[in-house]
C-alpha cells in the first residue's frame, strides 16, 4: 500500500501552486463571488477526493479483514474480496483522473498568470511615459533634456534661390 494517498498528493500540489495551506484556501474558494475561479475548481476536485478517500480506506479495511490468513475463505467471501478489489481499482483510476485534472487547472493558472500580469505592467509603463515623468535608477544622473526644435537655430537653405 502506498504511504501517500491521492488526497495527500492533491493537497501538496494545491499548496505548492497557491503557496498557502489548504486550510487557508478553503474559505477563499467558498466565497461568492469567488476571486479565484481556478482555486474554486481545484478545491471542488479535492473535495471529491476527500469523500473518495474515505470510501477507499473503508474498502481497504474490509479487504484486509476478509483476506486474513487465519480465516477460512468461503465462496461468498471470495466474491466479496473480488468485488472490493474491483472497487479499489476503480477508485484508483478516479484518483488518477482527479490528480490529472488538478494538474491541468494548475497548468492553466500558470499559463494565464504572465498574460494577466504583462498588460498591467505595459499599462503602467505607458502611463508613466504619457505623464512625462521618467524614473531613473538610484545613483544615476538624469539625462539632460534635449533642446526643443523652436530653440535651435534655423537650418540653412539647401535649395538655390532663383531671382
Amino acid at each position: 500500500m502506498p504511504s501517500t494517498t491521492a488526497l495527500d498528493e492533491a493537497t501538496a500540489m494545491i499548496e505548492k501552486a497557491w503557496g498557502r495551506p489548504v486550510e487557508e484556501l478553503e474559505p477563499l474558494a467558498k466565497q461568492r463571488p469567488c476571486a479565484d475561479p481556478l482555486l474554486r475548481s481545484v478545491m471542488h476536485i479535492r473535495s471529491s477526493l476527500v469523500s473518495s478517500d474515505l470510501v477507499v480506506s473503508e474498502d481497504q479495511g474490509r479487504l484486509r479483514a476478509l483476506a486474513r490468513t487465519d480465516q477460512s475463505q468461503g465462496w461468498h467471501d471470495l466474491e466479496r474480496i473480488a468485488r472490493i478489489a474491483n472497487d479499489l481499482r476503480f477508485a484508483r483510476v478516479e484518483h488518477n483522473i482527479s490528480l490529472r485534472a488538478i494538474s491541468y487547472v494548475i497548468e492553466a493558472r500558470e499559463a494565464a498568470a504572465p498574460r494577466d500580469q504583462a498588460p498591467a505592467a505595459l499599462r503602467a509603463q505607458a502611463a508613466v511615459a504619457r505623464s512625462g515623468h521618467t524614473t531613473t535608477p538610484p545613483g544615476s544622473v538624469p539625462a539632460s533634456p534635449a533642446p526643443s526644435a523652436a530653440a535651435s537655430p534655423p537650418a540653412p537653405a539647401t535649395v538655390p534661390r532663383h531671382h
